[in-house]
């Protein structure tokens, strides 16, 4: 039991010694989680409790991996280890032990994403398979079935996934597989329809744990309380201010009521921190406190005052890059390791600035969670495009996206088009524009018509190139939408952002070398792209969300700007951006670096920007007031009107559906209705 206890702080310590009832251990960012969850786990087991009764339920295999071996190195008493796996994994043994209650056999196949968009595919829908895929495991997540679906639908579209969604179902009952979704969606309608089962699983796993309990979703929350059904023995561990994943169905709520949920929860805070100095986690405690739906803590680092926190403001994003990479090529030159040196951005497309700058300082790098600027499958759609117009006859560029955007051509079209090419020495253009007989005897009607409007379309792309280089983008997206394509995929935001960000960088070159032709474009890119000679301890540059997990002695956070960081707009949650914030200053160990820029390329041109009121609100500059429209308010926030101007909010009250304000203008107190003022 000492053993266990030994290197803990009495925060820890409480945690891991506090094992009957609902328990909520708010674990900030460095603090300790992991130690203290496997901490817990071994002191469950070393009390005597039975591994059978233990269930902790992780996020992923890597976690739970880790979790289970520094568990058991904790106790002496060696004993077959408790169930410690992620959610989807415990759905799996449950529903190979229960599956018959829904009148399936537990022989059933697991299939993965690509078997589900195939499956999809197969039924011939005319809509982008992603995104019926997506809606799909929506209503799944949502338990709605495809009857409702339908009923819910508003628009012809999902009338059309809703019938794709009952064919679906209906073949993978038929064929006995389940997807991913399942995983989950079946073992909650099991225990749900039968009750003894729910009670009998309940009373099997008398204490629960569950990690990273801040990106839970809705499904998950119900299945949790659903195994907690006889018993509130329960201790979830999380971050709110860490919950960065609501896109993708994270629900906040979860750990923000907890303690509604579970009744006389205790809830123990861990906010020592043992990663950050104190000046970073200044910074990361005043951009948090400004975000209401919070629990609230103050991160306390435990390694002394540091290094203040260092404010890059740059002209525009290359100059941007240059400084980071110098500064970083100093950092090595002066002994620093590369690994221990990061790069975030809150949105992908602004990698491939910062990729030319380090290439031009010559430092290398990888590139975590995610894919280099210029081998991601738009942009290299894009290049192929281009390559064409400066080669018709380069037939690797053609197979590319002969049916990028869809064309209605398959597979067995393509090989009868490129053996006739092949046969007559030809390549695939020249073989489509001068062999047109012979292709309409080849394929069908249909066919034909998208083949020779795909070569009408090339054929009047190559005039624009030789009239003139900079209007070549928009004849491009006129003739061939490929940023229409890709705006009705699953990902579009992103994707979008990456097309816009390259027709931008196509455009600037062409600005600066009016004269530049096509091949020397795609020239500069191949420089631009070359990672000849990358060693295996780079620095990381990566997005925020990939960061999530990892610390850096030296971190540079770029695209600090209204707009950047944080997205500003429709679908946008300036609280999870504010966490994004947080998440990203918090990953900073000795060094953290902050930048700005004035201009960027965005949607295709250059835009001038303001700095993010995040620097402001962390305190690391000044910043412009920024207007946010709220219907949300607590005493001291500042306002605005627009004849008294600017006053402090000293008491709320509320009139029937509005909110009544007590403010105070200069020493001039007066009561104003909530909606005639805005936040500052």
């Amino acid at each position: 039991m000492e053993k266990i206890l030994e290197s803990l702080n009495e925060a820890q310590q409480d945690a891991v010694k506090t094992i009957d009832g609902p328990v909520l251990i708010l674990a900030g960012a460095g603090s300790g989680k992991t130690k203290t969850i496997t901490s817990r786990l071994a002191y469950l087991l070393a009390q005597g409790i039975p591994a059978s009764s233990i269930l902790t339920l992780t996020f992923t295999n890597k976690a739970a991996a880790e979790m289970r071996e520094r568990a058991m190195n904790l106790i002496e008493d060696k004993t077959y280890p408790p169930l410690l796996c992620t959610f989807h994994k415990f759905g799996l043994l449950f529903l190979k032990f229960h599956m018959e209650k829904l009148g399936r056999r537990n022989s059933f196949v697991v299939i993965d994403s690509d078997d589900k968009k195939r499956i999809i595919k197969s039924f011939g829908i005319d809509m982008p398979v992603g995104l019926v895929a997506n809606e799909i495991s929506r209503y799944k997540n949502s338990l709605m079935d495809p009857a409702l679906a339908w009923e819910k639908a508003e628009q012809p579209n999902y009338k059309k996934i809703a019938q794709t969604y009952e064919q679906y179902e209906k073949y993978i009952q038929e064929n006995n597989l389940v997807d991913f979704d399942d995983l989950l969606v079946l073992p909650y309608k099991i225990l749900d329809q039968n009750e003894d089962l729910c009670k009998e699983t309940s009373q099997r796993y008398q204490y629960v744990m569950v990690d990273e309990y801040q990106d839970t979703n809705d499904l998950q929350y119900r299945l949790i309380r659903k195994i907690c059904s006889t018993h509130e023995n329960i201790c979830v561990v999380g971050d709110d201010d860490q919950s960065i994943y609501g896109w993708r169905g994270a629900n906040i709520k979860n750990i923000l009521d907890f303690k509604d949920e579970f009744k006389n929860t205790k809830i123990i805070k861990l906010e020592n921190n043992y990663r950050s100095t104190t000046n970073i986690l200044k910074a990361a405690n005043e951009l948090i406190e400004h975000n209401r739906s919070r629990l609230g803590k103050v991160l306390k680092s435990t390694k002394g005052e540091g290094t203040a926190i260092s404010i890059i403001e740059s002209h525009d994003e290359k100059n941007e890059s240059t400084i980071v990479a110098k500064r970083i090529k100093v950092l090595i030159d002066k002994g620093a390791s590369p690994k221990n040196i990061a790069i975030l951005y809150r949105i992908n497309a602004l990698s491939r600035s910062l990729e030319e700058g380090l290439n031009r300082i010559g430092v290398p790098y990888n590139m975590v969670g995610g894919v280099k600027f210029y081998e991601r499958t738009e942009i290299k759609d894009l290049i192929s495009y281009l390559r064409i117009i400066a080669n018709p006859n380069d037939d690797f560029s053609i197979k590319r996206i002969i049916n990028r955007p869809k064309r209605g051509l398959g597979k067995v079209t393509l090989d009868k088009i490129l053996k006739s090419a092949y046969e007559n020495h030809l390549s695939i253009y020249g073989y489509i524009t001068r062999k047109k007989d012979d292709l309409k005897d080849l394929v069908s009607k249909k066919s034909y018509k998208a083949l020779i409007e795909f070569a009408q379309n090339l054929e009047r792309l190559i005039e624009v190139s030789n009239e003139a280089t900079y209007n070549i983008i928009d004849e491009l997206e006129n003739l061939f939408g490929v940023k229409k394509y890709y705006d009705q995929l699953p990902d579009s935001l992103e994707r979008v952002s990456n097309i816009d960000e390259f027709y931008g960088l196509f455009r600037d070159m062409v600005k600066q070398n009016p004269e530049m032709s096509i091949d020397e474009f795609l020239n500069e890119l191949a420089l631009q792209s070359d990672q000849d000679g990358m060693d295996t301890e780079n620095i990381s540059i990566m997005s925020i969300h990939a960061s999530k997990g990892l610390e850096f002695d030296y971190l540079f956070v770029i695209g600090m700007e209204e707009g950047f960081l944080p997205l500003v707009g429709d679908g946008s949650d300036i609280e999870e951006e504010r966490r994004l914030g947080y998440v990203a200053i918090t990953r900073a160990k000795e060094e953290l670096t902050l930048s700005y820029s004035e201009s960027r390329f965005y949607k295709g041109r250059r835009t001038e920007l303001s700095k993010s009121r995040f620097l402001k609100e962390s305190g690391v500059c000044q910043g412009s007031l920024v207007l946010e429209k709220t219907t949300s308010y607590r005493k001291g926030d500042l306002v605005k009107h627009k004849i008294f101007g600017i006053g402090r909010v000293f008491e709320i009250s509320k009139v029937k559906r509005e909110f009544k304000l007590k403010i105070n203008f200069s020493g001039t107190k007066r009561d104003i209705v909530a909606s005639f003022v805005e936040k500052i």
